[in-house]
């Protein structure tokens, strides 16, 4: 082993190697500062039953996604099971945000949110977005339909060293951490 990492320093190939490395170390924090979450993680940072207005909702843990920055701080969310509750219909998922989180052009503060939507189109949802403790409307943004399709989620992070979306069934809309 020693021989052939003397042979590649002489021989100069290892220059683009550390170079590689320097240009990687030298991307954007956002970029490289998160990812995604373990389902351990994950089962630690989210609730078992979500605070929603005035009822304690449960939650369907496999559906849970999310991110985690190397802080500990997680940003994920997980299906709402909402029959019996008064947030049928008006809520589908839980979404913990211990980071600002920016939505489409939506700018969130660190905190606690539920999510509901309604068809926009074929091709794009109207996702709306309250504050979990109160019901109080933050704002909306648009989910769309991507070519190509891929496989549906339930509700999915994408890391943001990746396509930095989150996926609601077939539709997606981009995020991006705050600090």
């Amino acid at each position: 082993m020693r021989r052939l990492v003397l042979w590649v320093a002489m021989c100069g190939l290892a220059a683009p190697v550390v170079n590689a490395q320097a240009a990687a170390k030298a991307e954007s924090p956002a970029k490289t500062r998160w990812r995604v979450a373990t389902p351990r993680e994950l089962e630690m940072a989210l609730p078992a039953r979500a605070q929603v207005e005035k009822d304690r909702i449960e939650v369907e843990m496999r559906t849970a996604s999310g991110i985690i920055d190397r802080r500990g701080r997680v940003i994920a969310g997980v299906v709402l099971i909402t029959a019996g509750y008064s947030a049928e219909g008006k809520y589908s998922h839980f979404l913990l945000a211990q980071s600002p989180l920016i939505m489409g052009d939506l700018h969130l503060a660190a905190g606690n949110y539920v999510l509901g939507w309604r068809r926009k189109d074929d091709d794009s949802l109207l996702v709306s977005v309250y504050d979990a403790a109160t019901g109080t409307p933050k704002g909306e943004v648009v989910a769309e339909r991507k070519a190509g399709g891929g496989r549906v989620e339930s509700f999915r992070f994408w890391p943001p060293d990746g396509p930095s979306e989150i996926q609601i069934g077939r539709f997606f809309l981009h995020y991006s951490p705050g600090e």
